[in-house]
């Protein structure tokens, strides 16, 4: 299972996640839902390093299926890359929720 869990601040706002773990949906390269998880994940840590003037920090472990993020500064191009993602995850939670669990956490 994944598991991703989302930590906003108390003002609501977006400030990181982890994703940890694989689907096990199907064999390893024919996974959707972790191939699924993965490009939203992907691509909005990518989007935000690339196309905002936030900070952020991440690590990331094939091997494990780990990717933590955490962002430094909360501009607004990155909060709504970062609720694109989510709303993503939770339709997929909604379709796979087998697979995916997905928490949020104030912090």
């Amino acid at each position: 299972m994944i598991q991703i869990t989302i930590y906003q601040d108390s003002e609501s706002r977006f400030t990181g996640f982890d994703s940890i773990g694989h689907a096990e949906y199907a064999e390893e390269g024919s996974d959707i839902v972790c191939a699924g998880v993965s490009a939203l994940v992907i691509a909005t840590v990518n989007s935000i390093e690339m196309l905002t003037e936030d900070r952020a920090t991440s690590t990331a472990s094939q091997e494990t299926g780990e990717i933590h993020f955490r962002l430094e500064t909360f501009g607004h191009d990155s909060q709504l890359l970062f609720q694109s993602m989510v709303l993503g995850l939770e339709e997929m939670e909604r379709n796979y929720s087998e697979y995916i669990d997905l928490i949020f956490k104030e912090v």
